[in-house]
């Protein structure tokens, strides 16, 4: 899993920094690729055997985020574009999945240490506490599934 998570995070490394050029611009990709080419919503409904009016939905829609994935697909299609559909996440999947398996070894050891505290066994070494949380850090990145569920 952590080679996945890896791969990926290569990947996004080489598309964040294009984020901020690729907003879409207000009023929609496809009014603005439609205007950039000069072609009337009358001509771009042809192309897509659709309506005219049907055209004028469908960039309010996008404007609006409000549009499908096929429409838009439809759309790049008939304005000789391709359609990149991609989710990037804010920061990356290893860094997420570390510091999510730290909170989760955080939760554990609370509770063991609750537990021990009751039995008046509790776990005094603040290396041997590390240590046993860097096991349960490791145990939960080896099955990250684990660090997702809800109790």
């Amino acid at each position: 899993m952590r080679l996945a998570a890896n791969q990926l995070d290569r990947r996004f490394e080489e598309i964040r920094p294009l984020l901020k050029q690729l907003e879409r611009p207000s009023r929609g990709w496809i009014k603005a690729l439609r205007e950039g080419l000069g072609m009337t919503t009358a001509q771009l409904a042809r192309r897509m055997g659709v309506s005219q009016p049907r055209i004028a939905e469908l960039e309010k829609a996008e404007a609006a985020r409000n549009v499908t994935l096929s429409s838009l697909e439809r759309a790049a299609e008939a304005l000789d574009c391709r359609l990149v559909y991609v989710l990037v996440p804010n920061r990356p999947l290893s860094e997420r999945l570390e510091e999510r398996a730290d909170q989760v070894a955080e939760e554990q050891l609370a509770a063991v240490d609750q537990t021990m505290k009751l039995e008046k066994q509790s776990v005094s070494n603040a290396k041997q506490r590390e240590t046993m949380k860097q096991r349960i850090v490791m145990a939960l990145l080896d099955k990250p599934s684990r660090l997702w569920q809800v109790p």
